[in-house]
This record gives structure tokens, C-alpha cells and sequence, in this order.
């Protein structure tokens, strides 16, 4: 098991660069998005504006062409694009 989670990580260090950066600059992101109107946001929009943190963090530490990246924050604004249609029908 220990062997697996190892190579697990290894993999993302290669795909997303050093966690203590891609932590850095998703708690930098998250910090600043809570200068707006975070308060007033439903659990669902501030859940999936923090995993796009995470992403875009991802995204500017490690390998910017990585397409799975771009399509989950796309997934999130989805989710969210959903909730609103469905709370406003």
C-alpha cells in the first residue's frame, strides 16, 4: 500500500509540481476570493469556487497543457450553472 500511495505521489508532484507551492497558491486564491462577497454564497457556489482553486493552483504550478485540469473547472462552473437554473425555474 505504502509502495502505491509513493508512486501516487510522485506522479502528481510530476503532473502538479511541489504540493507546498500548489498549497500556496490555492490558499492565496481562496484567500482572496473571501474579499468579495463570499458571506452571501450557498454552500454549493463557495464548494465549487474553492475546488476551482484548487485547479487553477494546480494549474499555475505544474503543467498547464494538462487538459483534465480545464475540463473539471468547467465541471464546477457546471454544477453551479445547474443549481441556479434549478433554484430559479
Amino acid at each position: 500500500m505504502q509502495v502505491e500511495v509513493d508512486e501516487v505521489l510522485a506522479e502528481r508532484n510530476a503532473r502538479y509540481g511541489d504540493f507546498k507551492g500548489q498549497a500556496r497558491l490555492a490558499q492565496a486564491i481562496k484567500d482572496a476570493m473571501r474579499l468579495g462577497k463570499w458571506n452571501g454564497l450557498g454552500d454549493a457556489h463557495k464548494e465549487a469556487l474553492e475546488m476551482m482553486a484548487v485547479k487553477m493552483a494546480r494549474i499555475l504550478n505544474g503543467d498547464p497543457t494538462w487538459l483534465d485540469n480545464w475540463v473539471d473547472i468547467a465541471g464546477y462552473a457546471q454544477l453551479v450553472v445547474r443549481e441556479l437554473t434549478k433554484t430559479h425555474d
